[in-house]
C-alpha cells in the first residue's frame, strides 16, 4: 500500500505518518514545504524518526509547483493536511497566502488526482467552518465561517465535492476540533500558555476566558485520520474529529497551575475577531464509521505537551 501525505512534517501530519507506518506493507511519501509559523529547526525534529524508516520517503517541495504526476504514480491513498493555519493571521494582506496554500494547492492536487486510480483522498478541514453554534455540532450543521481562514478551508471542502461528483475522486472530509499536544504549532494557545508559564511570563487571553473548546489530543486525531484508509463506506462523507473533554480557557489555565505547581499571571485582551465562543463536536459519525474513541484526557495531554515544550525549551520561537 502506497500513501502520500502532504504537510508530513507538521504537527498532525508527522503523527499521522507514524500511525500509518505501524501498519504492515505500508510505504509513505511525505511532502512538506515548511511554510507554517513554527521554526523549521523545530519542525524538522518532527520527522527525525520518520526519515530513518526505509518505508518513508520525504520530499521538500512547493506544493503549488511540484510535479504531482511524478509522486502520485502508484499511490493508493492521499492525505492532504498541508496548508496555512490560523484564524487571527488570516485577515488583511496575509489572506493571499491562505488563498495560495489552502485553495490553489488543494485545487491543483485534486486536478492531478482525477487521473489517478485512488482508493481515497482524505482532506483535513476544521471546526472553524461551522462558525458560532450552540451545543454539540453535527456534520449537517450549516457552515458559517467567521474568519478568512475558515472560508479557505470550506472552499477546499467544496472543491473536494465537485471533483468527486465530476471526476470520481474518492474524497473524504475530516473536520478537526482544536487539536493539541506535543509538536503543536508555536502560535497555538496551549503552546503559548505553557511556554509563558514555564518562563514566569503572563498569559494573554483574548476575551473573558470563558470561551470553551472541544480539545482533541493529537494522537487521537492521527489515529482517527489513519483509520479512514481502512474504513468502509466513507467516500463522500464529512466526519467530525473531536476530543475526550471540553473546557474553558480559564479551566485550562487552572489545570496548568496544578500541573506546573505555580500561580499563572493572566492578562486579558480584547476579544479576537473571527473566533467562536464555543465549539463542541458531535462525533457520532466518527464512532460509527471509524470506530473512533478519543482516549487521552485533557490532564494527561497537557502533561505530555508540557514535557515536550521543556525538551525544546532552548529553541526560542
Amino acid at each position: 500500500m502506497k500513501i502520500l501525505v502532504t504537510g508530513a512534517a507538521g504537527f498532525i501530519g508527522s503523527n499521522l505518518c507514524e500511525q500509518l507506518l505501524q501498519q504492515k506493507n505500508v510505504n509513505v511519501i511525505g511532502i512538506d514545504y515548511f511554510i507554517g509559523p513554527t521554526k523549521k529547526l523545530i519542525t524538522e525534529k518532527n520527522i527525525v524518526s520518520l526519515v530513518t524508516n526505509p518505508q518513508f520517503q520525504f520530499i521538500q517541495e512547493d506544493l503549488l509547483t511540484i510535479d504531482w504526476e511524478k509522486y502520485l504514480e502508484g499511490v493508493d491513498y492521499v492525505f492532504h493536511l498541508a496548508g496555512i493555519p490560523g484564524v487571527r493571521s488570516s485577515w488583511g494582506t496575509d489572506f493571499k497566502k491562505y488563498v495560495r496554500n489552502n485553495i490553489d494547492v488543494t485545487q491543483r492536487l485534486l486536478e492531478a488526482c482525477k487521473n489517478v486510480s485512488l482508493s481515497k483522498f482524505i482532506y483535513s478541514s476544521t471546526s472553524s467552518i461551522y462558525g458560532e453554534k450552540e451545543g454539540k455540532v453535527s456534520e449537517e450543521a450549516k457552515p458559517e465561517p467567521l474568519s478568512p481562514y475558515g472560508i479557505t478551508k470550506l472552499t477546499g471542502e467544496y472543491l473536494c465535492h465537485v471533483y468527486r461528483k465530476s471526476f470520481g475522486v474518492p474524497t473524504v472530509i475530516l473536520r478537526y476540533f482544536t487539536v493539541y499536544g506535543p509538536r503543536q504549532r508555536s502560535d497555538m494557545a496551549f503552546h503559548k500558555f505553557i511556554r509563558h508559564a514555564l518562563e514566569d511570563q503572563p498569559i494573554h487571553i483574548f476575551g473573558n476566558g470563558k470561551q470553551s473548546r472541544d480539545f482533541t489530543f493529537v494522537t487521537d486525531c492521527a489515529t482517527a485520520t489513519a483509520a479512514v484508509a481502512f474504513a468502509d463506506n466513507v467516500v463522500g462523507e464529512t466526519i467530525n474529529i473531536g476530543g475526550k473533554e471540553r473546557a474553558s480557557v480559564i479551566e485550562v489555565i487552572r489545570l496548568l497551575e496544578q500541573l506546573l505547581n505555580k500561580n499563572i499571571k493572566i492578562q486579558f485582551e480584547k476579544k479576537a475577531i473571527g473566533e467562536p465562543m464555543h465549539t463542541w463536536a458531535d462525533i457520532t459519525k466518527a464512532e460509527r464509521l471509524l470506530n473512533y474513541q478519543p482516549r487521552i484526557s485533557l490532564k494527561e495531554g497537557l502533561m505530555r505537551e508540557i514535557d515536550y515544550i521543556k525538551q525544546i525549551g532552548n529553541i526560542k520561537e
